[in-house]
């Protein structure tokens, strides 16, 4: 049976309609860009080239559109370690030809406004491919090697045992040089840190046991330098008690010692509890004050000194 031409044409617009939403659909993409990452989106087109679209920043979606893709970029720090090892014959010679082993610690994010320039300009890698490959390629292709020179030229202007005391210098001109290279760049440093300076075991093991004998060394001398200040400590207090012996024996004249002979009869004489003590008096009762000779019980005439007895005041 033959249609009529109105329901021939409208049978084919309804056929076109279904096939073209198959089409869309089949074609149709939602693209998905997570937290802590932006798209470089991208749309396909059946003849012909793709074509940028836009960036999108994470957690979103695109929503349905034709033949759209993503790329996503993670923009939160990664952090990549170079090493310098024999091992990997990669150490590196100081300035006096000391074999040294150490490591480069680089931190750094790409911009969330530059991703479109980093996929265009720095990644290799295509739609699918891991978030993380891409920014490690991109990192490996611009930043590495470049890194691994600037950390070697610093590390070469030392010799081997100024390189500890030295370590903040060398990190601050490894990173002054990485932040003028990323400066107009996607590549966001966040810190370059040089460290893990180590020796070949022997020179290792002989600074070591340097140390330890100088802080054997530095024990011993603190112990002589304290033995030197009680020695001149007791020297000093021997010069001390010299001199008050001195200023003693000058000042026991007879005069002084009659006065203090006088001045403790006094105080005998005012105490409650008292001793009558007997002393040799001269004229006008004053006490007489003297070396006397025991063995005859006369009295020496030379004004009193010191002896290893001491002055005597005896009973009369």
């Amino acid at each position: 049976m033959d249609l009529p031409a109105a329901a021939k044409v409208a049978i084919g617009i309804l056929l076109l309609i279904a096939v073209s939403f198959f089409i869309w659909a089949t074609g149709a993409n939602n693209v998905e860009t997570p937290g802590g990452y932006v798209g470089y989106v991208t749309q396909g087109a059946v003849f012909g080239h793709k074509q940028y679209v836009g960036t999108q920043v994470g957690p979103t979606s695109s929503g349905k559109n034709w033949k759209y893709e993503v790329i996503n970029v993670s923009v939160t720090p990664y952090t990549y370690d170079e090493m310098f090892r024999p091992e990997d014959k990669t150490s590196v010679l100081s300035k006096d030809g000391m074999q040294i082993s150490y490591g480069v610690h680089i931190t750094f994010r790409i911009n969330p406004d530059r991703v479109k320039d980093f996929v265009e300009h720095y990644s290799t890698l295509q739609t699918g491919d891991s978030p993380d490959k891409i920014v490690e390629t991109a990192y490996k292709n611009f930043l590495r090697e470049r890194l691994r020179n600037f950390a070697r030229d610093a590390v070469q202007k030392f010799a081997w045992l100024e390189l500890t005391s030295n370590i903040d210098v060398i990190g601050t001109e490894v990173s002054q040089k990485v932040e003028k290279l990323t400066a107009e760049t996607p590549f966001e440093v966040q810190s370059v840190v040089v460290g893990n300076i180590q020796f070949p075991p022997t020179v290792a093991e002989a600074v070591a046991e340097n140390q330890a004998q100088s802080q054997v060394t530095q024990k011993k001398q603190k112990e002589v330098d304290q033995a030197k200040l009680e020695a001149q400590k007791k020297v000093e207090e021997a010069k001390g008690i010299e001199e008050a012996n001195r200023l003693i024996a000058g000042s026991l004249t007879p005069q002084y010692l009659q006065w203090a002979a006088i001045q403790a009869q006094k105080d005998q004489i005012n105490s409650p509890n008292h001793t009558v003590i007997y002393i040799p008096v001269g004229p006008m009762g004053v006490p007489i004050t003297g070396t006397f000779d025991t063995t005859t019980g006369g009295a020496n005439t030379q004004p009193a000194t010191e002896t290893s007895g001491g002055t005597r005041t005896v009973p009369k």
